[in-house]
């Protein structure tokens, strides 16, 4: 459902969807249960300012019976954001696509504490292009490619190949060069598939029984040490030391780059096949253990990048790909 009121500060209005019924008489009466305890001047003020809207933009105002509307929206008043210290940049735009690598840290789209600083609102107001929307999404954690629409009468011919899977993604990984303990060894390249779910309650995304839901291939590149000497044909890669209890951290240790590639889009999909395999990514807060939530050390970003991406493009009909300009930390 479109929103009748336009982005403002590269950010959307908020809908909400009011009760069939209820002890409430009014819109007002309803906005005041649900959020009178933290701004009630705030939300009469917008009553009055006619900022609260219907379909079709019709205002409410204070005496609007509950019953009159279904759906209404407003904006939020935005808390102040300490800016998140990395940097977008701009590969490729086009009348109909931008094409950016997003650095670790910095979420895709809005949502809890990162409003203003997303992707999403940083481009929008970077650009002045408030109908830019992503056409997929990368983990806040997540460095690499991503791709937006910067045309509505375009963008369903991308969302098309994205639904019927017709583009092809490149993820590297930096892990382990062997399983840890208790795990069999990997004959590489591997293909990992199992039936993946997650709720909005849980932070983590878990495997359960049936029929198979994810798919991810996995080839190992090039192995490298601590000390920076590596396999015969392979380049080198220098270590450092340190990283939180549980995971796999820049310490010592013989370490391995991999290819992933996805056929499935889930959540957290390549973080669980990886740690499934028993090699999970270095720095992973989350898989194979989760840890106890602490502020982001920038120091060390989880080592997973979208490196490429490539389809037909449906508007010129030609082959494209796109490649990351990035690199990870720990493969260099």
């Amino acid at each position: 459902m479109q929103s009748p009121l336009p982005v403002r500060d590269g950010v959307n209005a908020t809908r909400l969807r009011l009760p069939d019924e209820g002890p409430w008489e009014t819109a007002l009466d309803y906005m005041m249960h649900r959020w009178g305890h933290i701004d009630p001047q705030g939300i009469e003020d917008r009553f009055d300012a006619g900022e609260i809207v219907g379909e079709a933009g019709v205002a409410l105002d204070r005496a609007t019976p509950l019953q009159d509307h279904t759906f209404i929206w407003y904006y939020r008043t935005l808390p102040p954001e300490t800016r998140i210290p990395v940097e977008l940049t701009i590969l490729h735009q086009d009348d109909h696509l931008l094409v950016v690598d997003k650095p670790h840290f910095l979420p895709t789209t809005p949502g809890g504490t990162y409003i203003q600083e997303s992707a999403l609102v940083r481009l929008r107001n970077q650009l002045g292009l408030p109908d830019l929307i992503p056409m997929h999404r990368l983990d806040r954690m997540t460095a690499g490619i991503l791709l937006l629409s910067t045309n509505p009468e375009t963008r369903g011919k991308y969302q098309v190949l994205f639904e019927k899977r017709q583009v092809q993604k490149e993820y590297e990984c930096v892990s382990a060069a062997e399983p840890a303990p208790g795990h069999p060894a990997v004959d590489f390249p591997v293909v990992v598939r199992n039936r993946m779910t997650k709720s909005r309650s849980y932070l983590l995304a878990e495997v359960i029984d049936g029929e198979p839901n994810a798919e991810t291939r996995i080839e190992r590149l090039r192995t490298f040490d601590s000390t920076g000497a590596t396999d015969a044909n392979t380049h080198v890669s220098r270590e450092t030391d340190g990283g939180p209890r549980g995971s796999i951290d820049g310490g010592p240790g013989r370490r391995a780059l991999y290819r992933l590639e996805p056929h499935s889009g889930k959540t957290h999909q390549l973080r669980v096949h990886m740690a499934s395999l028993g090699l999970g990514i270095v720095n992973d807060a989350f898989y194979p253990e989760l840890l106890d939530k602490a502020p982001d050390d920038y120091t060390k970003p989880l080592q997973l990048l979208a490196r490429g991406i490539r389809f037909v493009d449906p508007i010129s009909g030609a082959p494209v790909e796109y490649r990351s300009g990035l690199n990870l930390s720990e493969a260099r």
